[in-house]
C-alpha cells in the first residue's frame, strides 16, 4: 500500500497541487531558463508553484511578474559527476563541505515540505538532496535529467541513486534517457518533455555590437556558452581561420559568456589558460580576432539571438539540442553544429549538422549560405515552425502537470 504520510491534501476535493521546484542556476543557465518557460504555462488551478534558487539572477523578478513565489537559496546543495576520476575527488571533497554546512538550510527544507506534495528537482546535480529527502522525509518527487553525464564510476552510481530516490524521471530529449538507463544497466522509464521555447519578441532590441566589427559584415554568427573543452568553442577559431582561407572575411562571429582557458588545455589553449589568458588571445594568435567578438557574461542571451543571423555550437559532446539552440530555432535563426540528433538540427533544413566536426566543410557551407540570402531565410522559417510545433508551452507544462498529478494522488 502506500505509506506516504498524509502531507494535509485533500485527495477527494479539486485543490491544486502544491510544488516545490528546486534550480540551481537562477536564469544564468539554460536549466533554470527552461523550468522557467515550463512553469509560465502551468494553471493555478492545477498546481500551486513555489521556485527555490541557489542563486540570486534575472529569473526571480520573471517569476514574480507571473505570480510565482520565489525564493533565493544560497545553501541550496548541488554536485554532479565529471568525466575525470581526479576531477570527481575533488568535487566530492568539496561537495562534503558545502553538504555538512548546509545543515541550516536542510532542516528548513524538510520543515517547509509540510507544505507541499510535490519536489521537483530541476536538475540531477540535486541527486544526493533527493537521497536525503527520500530517506527522512519521503513524499513524491520528481526529477528533470538535464545532461548526459560522461561515463564514469561516478556517474553511474549518480544515476542509480537518482533512480532510487525519486518517483518520476522527466528527460529533456531522448538522448538523455539513453544515457541514463545506459550508466543504470538497465531501461529506466520516464518521460521525454522537451524544453519550452518561445520566439524572441519583434521589438526586443538587438544587443549591441562594435561598429568596427559588423562594419561590412555579411553574415553574423552567434554563440552562447562559457568555454570549455567538450563545448568546443576553440573550433570558432578554427573556422574562422577556415574562412580567411577562403578570403571570407564577411563572416563573422558574436560569441558570449566566460572565455578563461584552464591551464589543464592541450596545446595552445592550455598555454594561454597557464598565462591567465582567455579564447580571444588564442583568436589573436591565430590571426583571426577581427573575425570575432568577445562580449562576456550577458544577462540578455535573447538579444544576442536578435541581432545575429544563425547560430553555433561546436561542441564536442555531440548534442545538438540544448537551450541556447532550441531559443535560436525558435527565434527563426538556424543552427550549425555536431552530433547525430537531428530531431532540432537538420542540414538542409533547420542549419547544418555535421556528424563529426569539419571546419574546412562548414567554412564552405557557410559561405553559400552568406551568399543566399533565401536559403537562409528560408532555413530559418523552418526552424521556428518546428520549435512551436515541438516545443510548445501549454503542451508540455499540461505533461509536467500530468506526471505530478500521478505521482501526487
Amino acid at each position: 500500500g502506500d505509506t506516504r504520510p498524509d502531507h494535509g491534501r485533500d485527495q477527494m476535493t479539486e485543490v491544486p497541487l502544491r510544488a516545490l521546484c528546486l534550480d540551481i542556476e537562477g536564469g544564468f543557465g539554460g536549466s533554470s531558463r527552461s523550468l522557467y518557460h515550463m512553469l509560465k504555462y502551468v494553471s493555478a488551478d492545477d498546481a500551486a508553484v513555489s521556485v527555490w534558487s541557489k542563486k540570486a539572477g534575472p529569473i526571480q523578478a520573471r517569476y514574480a511578474d507571473i505570480g510565482i513565489e520565489a525564493r533565493v537559496m544560497p545553501d541550496l546543495p548541488k554536485v554532479s559527476s565529471l568525466p575525470r576520476f581526479s576531477r570527481n575527488v575533488a568535487v566530492y571533497a568539496q561537495f562534503i563541505k558545502e553538504w555538512l554546512s548546509s545543515k541550516a538550510f536542510r532542516e528548513e527544507f524538510f520543515d517547509t515540505l509540510n507544505g507541499f506534495d510535490i519536489v521537483h528537482f530541476n536538475h540531477e546535480a540535486l541527486f544526493w538532496l533527493a537521497r536525503d529527502m527520500k530517506r527522512r522525509k519521503p513524499i513524491p518527487a520528481s526529477m528533470h535529467i538535464r545532461t548526459n553525464l560522461w561515463d564514469s564510476a561516478f556517474a553511474r552510481w549518480q544515476c542509480r541513486t537518482i533512480r532510487d530516490s525519486v518517483d518520476a524521471l522527466i528527460f529533456i530529449t531522448e538522448n538523455e534517457q539513453e544515457t541514463f538507463s545506459r550508466h543504470c544497466s538497465e531501461t529506466v522509464s520516464g518521460d521525454v518533455l522537451y524544453n519550452v521555447v518561445e520566439p524572441v519578441a519583434a521589438n526586443l532590441p538587438p544587443w549591441p555590437l562594435p561598429k568596427a566589427f559588423t562594419k561590412g559584415k555579411r553574415m553574423l554568427i552567434g554563440c552562447l556558452s562559457n568555454y570549455s573543452w567538450h563545448r568546443g568553442l576553440d573550433r570558432i577559431v578554427e573556422l574562422a581561420t577556415e574562412l580567411r582561407t577562403l578570403g571570407r572575411n564577411d563572416i563573422g562571429f558574436v560569441v558570449a559568456g566566460n572565455m578563461n582557458l584552464s591551464r589543464s588545455l592541450p596545446g595552445d589553449l592550455g598555454t594561454l589558460g597557464r598565462a591567465g589568458l582567455g579564447l580571444a588571445d588564442y583568436a589573436e594568435k591565430h590571426h583571426v580576432a577581427d573575425l570575432i567578438t568577445f562580449l562576456g557574461h550577458i544577462d540578455e542571451p535573447e538579444r544576442l539571438i536578435a541581432g545575429v543571423d544563425a547560430l553555433i555550437k561546436p561542441t564536442r559532446e555531440n548534442n545538438p539540442w540544448g537551450r541556447d539552440i532550441l531559443e535560436a530555432l525558435a527565434a527563426g535563426k538556424p543552427v550549425f553544429s555536431v552530433g547525430q540528433y537531428d530531431r532540432f538540427v537538420t542540414t538542409g533544413k533547420t542549419g547544418i549538422l555535421q556528424p563529426q566536426w569539419d571546419a574546412a566543410a562548414l567554412a564552405r557551407g557557410l559561405s553559400h549560405l552568406a551568399d543566399n540570402d533565401d536559403l537562409l531565410a528560408e532555413m530559418g522559417r523552418a526552424a521556428a515552425e518546428r520549435t512551436a510545433r515541438l516545443c510548445d508551452g501549454p503542451t508540455q507544462a499540461n505533461s509536467l502537470v500530468k506526471i505530478w498529478q500521478r505521482i501526487g494522488t
